[in-house]
C-alpha cells in the first residue's frame, strides 16, 4: 500500500506518466484517483523542468473544464476534486488514441501539410488522430488503422461503431468548450483529448484536460497564446520562463470560473385554462432537461385580455431573455395576442384533442398577417424551439442541445450493432 492522499487510503499504483499518477481506490470500487506532478514537458518528455504549483493550478484547471462537460450531459470519467493536486474518476481502461480536434491550421498541422497558410480555418473543426506511442513519437494513424488495429479495452472491441462514436464526441467536446471560451473573447484553436471504457463497457471522455491540453490564443492573437506552445517554443529556459508559463496557466484556471454565468434565460408557458396544467408541466420537464428555466401562468386571452397583456409586459420590463409558450386549445388567441403586443418570440402549442384535431392546430396557423407565433404540436417539440432560440446567446443551453443530438447518434449506433450481432 502507498498510504493517503487528501484522506483517500491508496491502492495499486495503476501508471505513472510525465505529469501525474493514477492510484487504485481499495474504498471505492470502480474508481481511481489521479494525482498531478509539478512536472511541464514536451517533445514526449525530451524537453522536461519541474515547475512548483504546476500540480495545483493543473487540478483546478481539470475540475473546472470537466465540471462543464459534465453539466452540459456529456459522459466523462471526471467525478469530483479529492484535494488540491487530486481528483476522482471513473476507473476505465484507456483506448491508446488521442483524438485531436483542430479550428485552425497551426503547429504540426502546417509541417505535415506545407502549402496551407497558418490560420486556415476548418468548418466544421478538423478531427485528426495519433497513436500513443512516445517510441515513435505518436504517429498519425487513419480512421482505418484504428480499426483494423481491434483494440480490446474492457472487453469492447474498438470497430467502427465506436470511432463512429469517440469520433462525434471529440468534436462536440471540442466545440462546448470553444462557444465556453468565446464567452471570454478567448480563441480555442485545437485540443487533445482522450477515452477510456469502464467495466461496463461505456466510452467516456477520460484523462486530463487541462493547459497542456490546447492551445488558447486570447482575443484570437496568437502573439497573446496562454498555452503549453509558450514552454515548446523556448530554447533555452530560465526560472522567468518557468514563472511566464506558470503565470499563464494560473489566468487560465482564473478564467475558467467565468465560463458557466447565471443564465437569464427563461421559457414562460402560458396556459388558457387550469385545466391544461399537466400538459404544461411536461413542457416544463423537457425545458428542464435542456437547462431553460421555466415558470407556468395562466391567463385566457379571451376572458382577461388585460390581465394576459399585464403579464406580457412584466416579462417585458425584466432583464431576462424570455420566450413565451402559449398552451391553447378552441379558439386560440393567447398565442396571436401575445406575439402582436410583445417582441418576444411566441410559440404555440396547442393541447390538441382527438375529437378536435384539425380544428385546434388550425386555430393555432391561422393567425392574422403582422403576427410570427410559430406553432408546435408537442410538449418536447415546444421546449426544443424555446431552447434553439436561447441557443442564439446562452452557450451552456446550445451546449445541452448538441449533447441531446450526439446521444441520439448514440442510441442508434448501440441498437443498430446489438441488432446486427442478433443476425450473426
Amino acid at each position: 500500500m502507498a498510504g493517503t492522499v487528501d484522506n483517500y487510503k491508496l491502492g495499486q499504483l495503476i501508471i505513472e506518466g510525465k505529469t501525474k499518477q493514477v492510484w487504485d481506490l481499495p474504498a471505492v470500487p470502480g474508481h481511481v484517483l489521479v494525482l498531478s506532478k509539478d512536472r511541464i514537458t514536451a517533445g514526449d518528455g525530451v524537453k522536461a523542468h519541474d515547475l512548483e504549483g504546476k500540480a495545483v493550478i493543473s487540478n483546478q484547471t481539470n475540475a473546472k473544464v470537466f465540471e462543464i462537460l459534465n453539466s452540459v450531459g456529456l459522459k466523462t470519467a471526471y467525478v469530483k476534486s479529492a484535494g488540491e493536486k487530486s481528483f476522482i474518476a471513473r476507473k476505465c481502461e484507456m483506448v491508446p488514441i488521442e483524438w485531436v480536434t483542430r479550428r485552425l491550421a497551426t503547429g504540426s498541422f502546417l509541417k505535415r501539410h506545407p502549402g496551407v497558410p497558418e490560420g486556415f480555418k476548418f468548418n466544421p473543426p478538423l478531427q485528426e488522430t495519433f497513436y500513443k506511442d512516445d517510441a515513435n513519437h505518436d504517429p498519425q494513424w487513419s480512421e482505418e488503422q484504428i480499426v483494423s488495429a481491434q483494440f480490446k479495452v474492457n472487453e469492447l472491441t474498438i470497430g467502427q461503431d465506436e470511432v463512429d462514436i469517440m469520433r462525434r464526441t471529440t468534436v462536440l467536446v471540442f466545440e462546448v468548450l470553444e462557444k465556453a471560451w468565446a464567452t471570454r473573447d478567448c480563441a480555442l484553436i485545437d485540443m487533445k483529448i482522450e477515452f477510456g471504457v469502464d467495466s461496463k463497457g461505456e466510452i467516456l471522455v477520460a484523462d486530463v484536460i487541462d493547459s497542456d491540453s490546447w492551445r488558447l490564443w486570447p482575443s484570437g492573437d496568437k502573439r497573446l497564446m496562454k498555452d503549453k506552445q509558450v514552454y515548446r517554443n523556448l530554447s533555452t529556459v530560465t526560472k522567468e520562463d518557468l514563472d511566464t508559463v506558470k503565470r499563464n496557466f494560473k489566468w487560465v484556471a482564473d478564467q475558467l470560473d467565468h465560463l458557466t454565468p447565471r443564465t437569464n434565460s427563461l421559457a414562460v408557458v402560458l396556459m388558457g385554462s387550469p385545466s391544461d396544467e399537466d400538459y404544461c408541466k411536461k413542457i416544463a420537464k423537457h425545458c428542464k432537461e435542456l437547462g431553460v428555466p421555466c415558470q407556468l401562468r395562466v391567463t385566457s386571452a379571451h376572458k382577461g385580455t388585460e390581465e394576459t397583456l399585464k403579464i406580457a409586459a412584466e416579462y417585458e420590463g425584466s432583464t431576462e431573455k424570455v420566450v413565451f409558450i402559449a398552451v391553447a386549445g378552441r379558439s386560440n388567441g393567447l398565442g396571436p395576442v401575445l406575439s402582436g403586443n410583445t417582441c418576444f418570440p411566441v410559440i404555440n402549442c396547442p393541447p390538441v384533442k382527438p375529437e378536435n384535431v384539425t380544428q385546434d392546430v388550425w386555430s393555432s396557423l391561422n393567425v392574422p398577417s403582422g403576427l410570427g407565433c410559430t406553432t408546435v404540436v408537442y410538449p418536447e417539440s415546444a421546449a426544443l424551439a424555446a431552447a434553439q432560440v436561447h441557443a442564439l446567446h446562452d452557450h451552456i443551453i446550445w451546449s445541452r442541445l448538441r449533447v441531446k443530438q450526439l446521444n441520439n447518434f448514440i442510441s442508434l449506433k448501440v441498437a443498430d450493432k446489438m441488432i446486427r450481432n442478433m443476425q450473426v
